[in-house]
Parts: C-alpha cells; structure tokens; sequence
C-alpha cells in the first residue's frame, strides 16, 4: 500500500500543470504576431497556426483575446473533429475565480443564447433536406439550359438577347444564393463534401473562387459592421456609413468625394460596378497571387463552358458583351439585397458585444413569402442566419419565433421590415451618413 500510495503521488507529480489566465493578460494577446483564443474557458494559442486556419487567418485574428465560444461553435458544423487541431494549441485556462465571459457581457443572455442553439440542435434544425437543395440546383441548371435553347431556336435577335440576359443574371444569382449555402457547411454533415460543391457551384457555375469568399465572408459573420474587421463595410474611401465614421472623415476635413452626395452617386458606382468591376478584379488577383490553383481551374471551367455556348452565336465580342451584361444585372440584384440587411444598421468600431447583440444589431430582417425567401436567397432570415450560419435556410422560419422571445426577453431590438422599405432605408442611410459629414467637415 505504501509503495502504491508512492507511485500515485509521483504520477501526480509528472502531471503537466495547467497553467491559470485572467481575462487582463488573455487581451494583452490580440496581435497579429501574438493571438490567443478562449474556447470553453480553455485558452490556446493560435498564433502560429493562424495562417493553416481553412476560413483564413484574419477571422482568428478579429477574435483574438476574447471569448470566442460562439464564434467558434457558429463556424463549425463538427466541433469535436476541430478539436484535434486545438488540442496542440492549448496552452491554459481561465482562471477559478474569472468570469467565462469577457469585459462584463450579460453571463445568463449568453448562456440563454447557447441554450437556445442546443434547442436547435434537438429540433433537428441543422438538418438538411436533399430535395430542397436538389431541386435548387435543377432550377439553376434549367435555366442555364433555357438560356441555350432559346438562342438555338430564336436566334440573336435584341429581344430573344435580352430575355436571355435575364435569364442567365437570374441563374448567377440563384447560383450566388446556392454557392452561399455550401460555404457555410450547412447542406451535408461532412465539410470536406460541403467544400468540393461549393467549388463546384461558385466556380464552375459562376467562375468565382471559394477560397476567395470564404475568407471573405466569414470575417464579416464573425464582425459585422465593425470597420477594420468586417470587410463588407471597407468602401476605400467612395462612401461613408454610420455615425461615427462621416463625423471622423468631416472632423479630418477628408473629401475623397462630395458625400453629401453619395445616396445620388450610389446608383451609378455601387449596383452597376461591383460584380463586374471590382469583384472581378479581386477574385482574378487573390487566385493568382495567393495561387489558389484549384479554384482558377474552377473559375476557368465556367468560362470556358460559357464561351463554347455562346461564341457560335455571338462571336467572341459579342459574347463578352453578353457576359458583361449579365454581370452588370446581377450586380444590382446583388447588391439591393446584401445591403438591405446591413447598411440601415449600426456600422461602428469594435464594441465587443455578445454574439446575439453583435449580430442583431448588424442585421435586420425582411418579410416573408415565396417571393422573397427566393428572390433573396433566404437571406431576408439575415437575422437567423447571423446567429446559425450553418443552419439550412430551409429551417430559419422554424427557430424565428424563439429567436424573437429572447430578443423581447433581454431587450434586444429584432428589426423587420418590407423589402420596399428595406430598398428605401439603404439610400436613406447613405443621406443621413453624407448629411452627418457635411455638417463635420463645415462645422467642427
């Protein structure tokens, strides 16, 4: 018994010891060159393995030293197979007598909001139906193919020509729409087969890059609206939003452009520009130069296709300016509808708020019906989708109500609105920031 008792206190002994953070040091580590997690009040280290991180690395580095429990269970559809990567990372815990959440969020809304996700979870809500996405893809593919035969039939005349424009924008963004899904994980439990469709659908069907949007798109879920995070809200200097940013630009006497303006320059540089122009440029640069091989041989596949259809009956100018068209349509389709559900928010600097409250004031949500759960891609369920982005937009109807509950229980604004009104409220908020900019740059 006496040499048994011996043994154990020795093993105790080699027992590596868990090493005990506050919250003060874990902020310290928010750098670029030093980042630190908190994961289930387990600490980690990330700063190392940050650039391997498949949703890119500046998504970790916009949760450096915070709590990033939510973030982290929002972003993966399969938390325990992730953590055979964290395991090597971890590095401590939060100490006994420390919150488990940090710069004093409200402890019960966050765990009611868990609470709330594992009801989803029991609900079956996270479950996706085949049928729905199959049948999403047909329609896409059907009009691909009604595109076609119509010119085959009818010839390039201007209004079989246009028609067909409409078509083939129609297509690209109920395509959008789809690649969107497959990027969140949210149509098959697997992500390595959520990963192959989703360069299926964004590069063959559209000729994008999914890496692209990917480490794109999940720095804005992560931090809407906040500036220096959210790249969504980068406008280079051709439009201000919010309240704070116009005042700082006036103050700063900085005058890119008339912004007093810019809810009338707005129709002619943001809706019309932005998939044919800058987005074009962005995706072609950020293959080459960051060699996402796999993706240009994607993006080229659907060029490819594409061109092989259309040149036969177009030429090869007249087909690029066929394309060009058809990005120019589904630009404005893009962009009424992405915007819609954020510019009219709050747009600030970080605040470090809890998720739900992060996310619901970044976000609005649009009416529902038939028309416009299409027309948007489910996305006027912005609300929902914020808070489970890898739920199946098919089940976003269902976890609405109880979504509102907690909002209504804790105080927390759940806007919604007409999707007139939500086109109105974007041109209405770009006023209202370029008003807020003159009276700055005149007057203080």
């Amino acid at each position: 018994m006496g040499k048994g008792g011996e043994k154990g206190e020795e093993s105790e002994e080699c027992k590596p010891q868990i090493r005990s953070y506050t919250w003060e040091e874990i902020q310290k580590h928010n750098l670029r060159t030093d980042r630190w997690l908190v994961i289930e009040r387990k600490v980690y280290n990330v700063t190392q393995w940050a650039h391997r991180h498949p949703g890119g690395q500046r998504v970790i580095g916009h949760c450096a030293g915070e709590d990033a429990t939510d973030a982290f269970q929002a972003f993966h559809i399969n938390p325990s197979l992730v953590q055979k990567f964290l395991k090597p990372l971890l590095i401590g815990e939060l100490a006994p007598g420390e919150p488990s959440h940090d710069r004093d969020k409200n402890s019960q809304l966050v765990e009611d909001f868990r609470t709330l996700r594992k009801t989803a979870e029991d609900m079956n809500l996270f479950k996706a139906s085949p049928l729905f996405f199959s049948l999403y893809l047909a329609h896409i593919i059907a009009m691909e193919a009604l595109a076609w035969l119509m010119v085959s039939y009818f010839g390039t005349g201007w209004i079989t020509t246009l028609i067909l424009a409409f078509i083939l924008a129609t297509s690209q963004a109920q395509a959008g729409w789809l690649q969107h899904d497959f990027g969140h994980l949210s149509v098959f439990k697997k992500s390595s087969w959520n990963h192959i469709v989703h360069k299926f659908v964004i590069g063959h069907l559209k000729g994008a890059s999914a890496n692209w949007w990917n480490h794109r798109h999940f720095q804005h879920h992560a931090k809407p609206n906040i500036f220096k995070k959210d790249p969504d809200v980068n406008m280079l200097h051709i439009f201000v939003l919010g309240e704070t940013q116009p005042i700082e630009y006036g103050k700063k006497k900085l005058k890119y452009l008339p912004y007093n303006h810019q809810h009338e320059y707005f129709f002619f540089i943001f809706p019309p520009l932005l998939i044919p122009v800058y987005f074009q440029i962005q995706i072609i640069s950020t293959m080459i130069k960051r060699r996402f091989w796999a993706d240009l041989a994607w993006a080229i596949s659907y060029y490819m296709r594409y061109f092989i259809t259309y040149i036969p009956f177009y030429g090869i100018l007249g087909s690029l300016s066929l394309l060009m068209f058809v990005r120019f349509l589904e630009s404005h389709w893009f962009v009424w509808v992405t915007q819609m559900n954020h510019i009219p928010m709050e747009i600030d600097c970080e605040k470090h708020k809890d998720w739900l409250s992060s996310q619901l004031a970044a976000t609005c949500n649009i009416e529902q019906s038939f028309f416009n759960d299409w027309f948007t891609g489910h996305l006027n369920f912005q609300i929902e989708h914020h808070l489970f982005p890898t739920m199946p937009r098919h089940n976003f109807w269902k976890i609405k109500p109880l979504v509102k509950s907690l909002c209504a229980k804790y105080g927390v604004q759940y806007e919604e609105k007409s999707l007139g009104k939500a086109f109105v409220d974007i041109v209405g908020s770009l006023k209202k920031s370029g008003d807020l900019w003159l009276d700055a740059y005149l007057y203080k």
